[in-house]
């Protein structure tokens, strides 16, 4: 197997010249996303579909980083704040209405523990996947072979190192579960506030046109 298949079969490989010539691509695409005109949004929105292996109404702050691009699948309406990192050596799927904070990453690669055998120049992607209406908080990092569960939050500063289910917030270093996310919650907006008369009534309308909500 050459070291793309290896890659791709998520087993332990070396960045040669041809992975690195699939990078280069990316990099061109990303050179003129981060350069470009922050106000021309038609403009991002369209680069992000040259970007990206899979979008559908995708939009990104840049800027922006990721290895290849290619590797990552976003669904409906995703939506990622300033900054963003994704380490794309293996696939990152992420499901419809996902939104992430400024400062997050996603990490599919990484590297022996053991150094003679990481100074060897071998290297490894485990693909990390997200669910549906997940809402991934500032400063969060999620780690290789993480699955999050969907209508899951990531509070900020978190670091994702195993699996999250469906349906809670979690948060934390490492990131836990902290509570179920209920019923009860559709009538806040932050905390203890909330939604005001006119914003209610917007909310219960729009509800009535979606189903997993």
């Amino acid at each position: 197997m050459n070291n793309i298949e290896r890659r791709d079969a998520q087993m332990a490989y070396i960045s040669d010249e041809s992975v690195m010539e699939e990078q280069k691509v990316c990099r061109r695409i990303l050179q003129k996303f981060n350069t470009m005109d922050r106000s021309d949004f038609e403009g991002l929105g369209r680069t992000v579909k040259e970007l990206l292996g899979k979008s559908d109404g995708a939009f990104i702050n840049p800027p922006f980083y990721c290895d290849y691009g290619s590797h990552i699948e976003v669904g409906k309406n995703f939506f990622a704040n300033y900054n963003c990192m994704i380490i794309d050596v293996a696939k990152v799927k992420i499901g419809d209405n996902c939104q992430m904070a400024p400062n997050v990453a996603i990490y599919t690669a990484g590297h022996p523990v053991h150094p003679v055998s990481r100074n060897s120049a071998y290297e490894y992607g485990i693909e990390v996947t997200i669910g549906d209406n997940v809402w991934i908080g500032g400063n969060t990092v999620i780690l290789p072979g993480v699955h999050i569960g969907s209508n899951t939050v990531i509070g900020a500063g978190s670091v994702v190192t195993k699996g999250i289910p469906d349906w809670v917030v979690a948060a934390g270093n490492p990131c836990r579960v902290i509570r179920k996310i209920t019923e009860e919650d559709r009538k806040y907006y932050y905390r203890d506030r909330e939604f005001d008369e006119e914003a209610w009534m917007a909310i219960e309308e729009f509800a009535k046109t979606v189903q997993d909500c």
